[in-house]
């Protein structure tokens, strides 16, 4: 993380602490005030993506981003499963696996 990021990033959540909208005025001359120097784009981009998403949710999701991916294919899947007519259950065929020779039957044990 950069110098820029990080620093409007706690712009951001001491203007939201305060109650106060989050913009790019308000995140640069907090960021002036607290004599931070940054790239004067950086303001611009958290306060159009704050615009969008509010803070509260980007915080409480902060663990949710791996995830969120698997339960949102796997929502519709189990409920496309349920639309669908119930079709024939599906039988397991067991096979029969050949029997292990004990080591009494080999004429060695462990103990020997």
């Amino acid at each position: 993380m950069t110098t820029g990021d990080i620093a409007c990033t706690y712009a951001s959540l001491i203007l939201h602490d305060d109650g106060i909208s989050i913009t790019e005025d308000k995140i640069s001359t907090l960021l002036k005030v607290a004599n931070v120097n940054i790239e004067p784009y950086w303001a611009a981009l958290f306060a159009k993506l704050l615009a969008k998403r509010p803070v509260v949710d980007l915080i409480t999701n902060v663990g949710s981003g791996g995830g969120g991916a698997a339960v949102a294919v796997a929502a519709p899947a189990a409920g496309g499963a349920a639309s669908t007519p119930a079709s024939a259950p599906v039988v397991e065929e067991k096979k029969e696996e050949p029997k292990e020779e004990s080591d009494d039957d080999m004429g060695f044990s462990l103990f020997d």
